[in-house]
């Protein structure tokens, strides 16, 4: 499968090319969570809600495609792989656009876990547990954004012939590691904090 023209100009250049999609994206979070950028309308609660679970079905989604994007290589089914993580790739950012609309036009949840609930009485161990599986997860989408992002820019800007004289490969496996990892704990917070326990506004 022969690279896009137009990409391939990149080529030489996907190291610079990743670093800037990086600080782009980066400031795109930072400008959101505090505020100063101002691009997104205000939400509603039941709009916000509505956003929660649509990120988690985006998330599900993007991480089955990661998966099977990660069994077809294995299997050297080079084109169906890529589709697949195309896939994976533009589910995350519609993910981004979600999530950064949910964070400057709503708010951030913060679990309750309140008496009758599943495991009420070892409160003290699940609510830390639930805060290292979140924590984890931002750690995670933090530090694997330049590494999918590079990953992704080797993979549309050469030929996989191109590709086996790169660290695509290598990359790429610490770029799924890192991404499923990522996308399973967020989709369990999720489910902890918005079906098995409760949470107020913060």
């Amino acid at each position: 499968m022969a690279s896009s023209p137009r990409l391939s100009s990149v080529k030489p250049h996907a190291k610079v090319v990743t670093v800037l999609l990086s600080v782009v994206g980066y400031a795109l979070v930072i400008g959101a969570f505090a505020g100063v950028l101002p691009l997104f309308p205000s939400l509603s609660e039941s709009t916000v809600l509505l956003f929660s679970d649509l990120i988690a079905v985006v998330n599900s989604l993007a991480l089955s495609a990661l998966l099977i994007g990660w069994y077809l290589i294995r299997r050297d089914r080079v084109r169906l792989h890529r589709v697949a993580m195309v896939t994976a790739f533009g589910l995350i950012c519609l993910f981004l656009v979600l999530y950064l609309w949910k964070v400057g036009g709503g708010f951030e949840k913060s679990i309750l876990i309140e008496p009758g609930q599943f495991l009420y009485e070892y409160r003290s161990i699940v609510r830390p547990l639930y805060l290292l599986m979140l924590a984890i997860h931002i750690l995670l989408s933090v530090v694997a954004v330049p590494v999918v992002l590079y990953a992704i820019v080797l993979g549309l800007s050469h030929t996989p012939a191109e590709l086996t004289e790169t660290i695509h490969a290598r990359v790429g496996r610490i770029a799924v590691v890192a991404w499923s990892v990522s996308l399973a704990l967020g989709v369990l917070t999720y489910f902890m904090l918005n079906h098995l326990y409760s949470w107020a506004p913060r």
